[in-house]
């Protein structure tokens, strides 16, 4: 049995080949792709830019699917059940993998970046990678549990976010999601602050107040909307060296920071000021089972809200075509979504 699949040999350049479909092992399902979103760093790929990528690759790790086939020793899942991808490969060796932090194991590999993605017709994966959806959910909702697992991990990363005061700098899709994550975990008042005037009405559109800091001085802003105790918790979802110093230099003495953003330079931190205003600075990355679990809760209970995020989509044979969309339109897109059928 033969599928198409979207193989980029070169930066900006995807070609689709027939491969033949994998058999499925005895601890694996085989999957209908139905979904696939298109995110930051596939665009670093797409440029060639992303530095632990290597061409060619089959990108896709956000994705919904159907299962159609198990193997023998498949019990958690049926033919029929819709599902998403953890899409981490991790050796289960090193000191995190055996400490419970798998998510940053030593030899991680990612699919779509460091080993093959779901950018095909059909996929196999072992059964421990899947998280099943609920049938209520769309598959356009599910594509959406990897990067809102993301913002999960990135939120529970601070201890008791309710009644908290936070500020999330960006307003892309994972900066939304942050938001919406931590308003949803019993945050005080949540507030973005963005520059782009698409991305601030996207914020608005799911319920969060903002900053336009394009016309706002950020420190004001926070003064208008916390008062002078300001941010409990700042989430840098920008990953530029200027926001993710800019945060540390407007936290309040005794506050977080947490480092959401993928940060590609060397950012000077005023390592002074983080002393003397004793603040706590975490990193976040990826995602574990469990942030999967909690990601399809939110879209369960309708307590976040993906498919407004949703502003384009594309068919799978036009696949080339959500990185022009989204290279065209910059910050006016938030999530483009490839649909397989």
């Amino acid at each position: 049995m033969k599928m198409k699949q979207a193989l980029m040999t070169k930066p900006a350049t995807i070609v689709f080949q027939e491969v033949d479909v994998p058999t499925v092992g005895e601890n694996q399902v085989k999957l209908a792709i139905k979904k696939i979103g298109v995110c930051g760093s596939d665009i670093h790929v797409y440029h060639g830019e992303h530095p632990y990528t290597q061409f060619p690759v089959v990108q896709g790790h956000e994705i919904a699917a159907e299962v159609i086939e198990i193997g023998a020793n498949v019990s958690s899942v049926q033919v029929g059940t819709k599902v998403t991808v953890q899409p981490q490969v991790v050796c289960g060796k090193c000191f995190p993998c055996q400490n419970g932090m798998y998510h940053v194991c030593e030899e991680l590999k990612v699919m779509g970046f460091q080993t093959t993605g779901l950018a095909s017709e059909y996929f196999v994966v072992d059964a421990d990678k899947l998280t099943v959806l609920p049938t209520n959910l769309s598959f356009d909702e599910g594509a959406m549990v990897e990067p809102l697992a993301v913002a999960v991990h990135a939120v529970e990363r601070v201890p008791h976010i309710e009644n908290k005061n936070v500020l999330v700098i960006g307003g892309g899709p994972i900066g939304n999601l942050v938001a919406q994550t931590a308003k949803a975990f019993g945050a005080n008042k949540v507030v973005v602050s963005e520059l782009s005037e698409a991305r601030l009405e996207f914020a608005k559109k799911v319920g969060l107040e903002v900053i336009d800091s394009k016309s706002e001085d950020l420190q004001e802003g926070i003064i208008r909307h916390f008062g002078m105790q300001k941010a409990d918790v700042i989430f840098e979802c920008v990953g530029s060296s200027f926001t993710v110093a800019n945060s540390i230099n407007i936290a309040r003495k005794g506050s977080t920071v947490v480092i959401v953003g993928v940060v590609s330079n060397l950012t000077e931190v005023n390592m002074g000021y983080v002393q003397d205003h004793e603040l706590q600075i975490l990193g976040t990355a990826m995602y574990q089972s469990q942030d999967f679990d909690k990601a399809v809760d939110l879209l369960t209970n309708k307590e976040v809200e993906v498919e407004l995020l949703i502003t384009n989509h594309v068919k799978f044979e036009d696949y080339l075509e959500a990185y022009h969309i989204i290279e065209e339109n910059k910050d006016k897109v938030m999530k483009v979504i490839i649909d397989m059928n």
